[in-house]
Parts: structure tokens; C-alpha cells; sequence
């Protein structure tokens, strides 16, 4: 189950309908919850990923996309298989939780923004998303889905640091299938920050998955995917 918390809206409001709740992940080693307001993701920031995607890995500005923070499902949750999709893949990332917001932010005191970081899945249609970029459209129907983004706890950066190297891997019924470091990021936690927050207002509870390395693949019902990140945890998930 989602562990979501009602807004408390103002006494004197009127809603024409029920208001929405707001999406919280747990943190870890307290009985505090993280509450999320947006969540941004990185494209191609790991060199293999971007080549087996069939793209030039040179260094160029980074792009983004963004999920929904009801895409979210918690540890111990499992992730049903989407419909209109028979190609679904895992996509493994480090998630990067703010604590501070602001724009043009410096990357010399972008680390301070950091709340904390949590184990990720960008889950992907990828069959949807391949038809949206042939018609050059949004990918939303293949990266904005409902359950699309599992998530782990939220580690503290209080507690563990910055990490800026580690082993990131994911295995599908106990095969390797992802692995790789973190100091392979194309781009790393303060210049993410720094040029997304060129882009946007960034606020406390904004989350940035930030890339996922090389062997992105399909998953089916029945399996069950196990990523870490070195430093800050793992998530199991079971394909239903």
C-alpha cells in the first residue's frame, strides 16, 4: 500500500470536489515522512546507456522528463503490469530527495539543497515511448504511468553523505542484468541540480532520478526485480 497523508486543507475552503492527497515515502530511521511535490527524471546519464539506446554518449546538456508523484509505489509494494504495453522495461537509479528549493542555484551549493537519497525505478513502455519519439511526441503514455516509480526509503544525506561512487545494480530473479557505478554519471548531483533548477522553481520535496546505466530490459508477470545502490539500500519488487 501507498503510505499517503490527506492534505489538511484551510477550514474556510470549498472544494467542488475531494481534494488530493499528497504522496509521502517514509525516512529511513525516523518516523517522518518525505512528502513529494515533483518528480523530475535525467535522460541518458550513464555514456553505455545512452549508446545501447542508439545515442552519441559526448557530454551535451542535459534533458529531462518528469513523472507524477502519484507514479509512486513504496518498498514491499508490487508493481502491476501495465496494460497497452507488451515491452516494459526497468530502468535502475539513485534518487535524489531536496530538502531546499530555489533557481539558479550554484553547483558549488547545490549538495547543500539535498535532503536525502532513495533506491529508484523508472519503469518504461517502452514500446509506447519508441512510437511516441518516432512521432515526436511526449513521452508521458511510456514514462508517466501509474506504479511507474518505485521507491525505496529515503536515506538521509545526514546520515550517509553525497554518494559519488558505488555500485548501482539490479538483478531479475537473481540475474545480473544492470550494473554499474556511480562514478559513471555523465552528470553528477550538483550539476543536475544546478542546470535543472535553470529550467524550474525547485522546491523541498522535489525528487530527480538520476540516470540509469547500461542493460535496461524487459521484464515480465510473475518475476521480481532486486536493485541497489551502494551506501544507500535496495528495493525488491514483485512483476504482478
Amino acid at each position: 500500500m501507498n503510505e499517503q497523508t490527506s492534505l489538511q486543507p484551510n477550514s474556510e475552503a470549498k472544494f467542488a470536489v475531494p481534494p488530493p492527497t499528497l504522496m509521502t515515502i517514509p525516512v529511513e530511521g525516523s518516523a517522518k515522512l518525505f512528502p513529494v511535490r515533483r518528480i523530475y527524471c535525467v535522460g541518458r546519464n550513464y555514456a553505455a546507456h545512452a549508446v545501447e539506446m542508439g545515442h552519441d554518449p559526448s557530454k551535451e546538456p542535459p534533458f529531462f522528463f518528469q513523472k507524477n508523484p502519484d507514479n509512486i509505489i513504496l518498498a514491499g509494494a508490487d508493481f502491476p503490469y501495465p496494460s497497452k504495453s507488451s515491452d516494459v522495461h526497468f530502468e535502475a537509479e539513485l534518487v535524489i530527495a531536496l530538502g531546499k528549493g530555489g533557481s539558479n542555484i550554484p553547483q558549488a551549493e547545490a549538495l547543500d539543497h539535498v535532503f536525502g537519497y532513495a533506491v529508484g525505478l523508472d519503469m518504461t513502455r517502452r514500446d509506447l515511448q519508441g512510437e511516441a519519439k518516432d512521432l515526436r511526441r511526449p513521452w508521458e503514455v511510456g514514462k508517466a504511468f501509474e506504479s511507474s516509480a518505485p521507491c525505496g526509503n529515503i536515506v538521509p544525506a545526514a546520515k550517509i553523505g553525497h554518494p559519488t561512487r558505488g555500485e548501482i545494480w539490479l538483478d531479475v530473479d537473481g540475474e545480473r542484468r544492470q550494473t554499474g557505478d556511480l562514478n559513471q554519471l555523465i552528470w553528477k548531483t550538483p550539476e543536475i541540480i544546478a542546470y535543472l533548477s535553470g529550467l524550474f522553481i525547485l522546491a523541498p520535496g522535489d525528487l530527480i532520478f538520476s540516470g540509469t546505466p547500461s542493460g535496461v530490459g524487459a521484464v515480465e508477470r510473475g518475476q521480481t526485480m532486486r536493485l541497489h545502490v551502494d551506501g544507500v539500500g535496495d528495493l525488491e519488487v514483485r512483476v504482478v
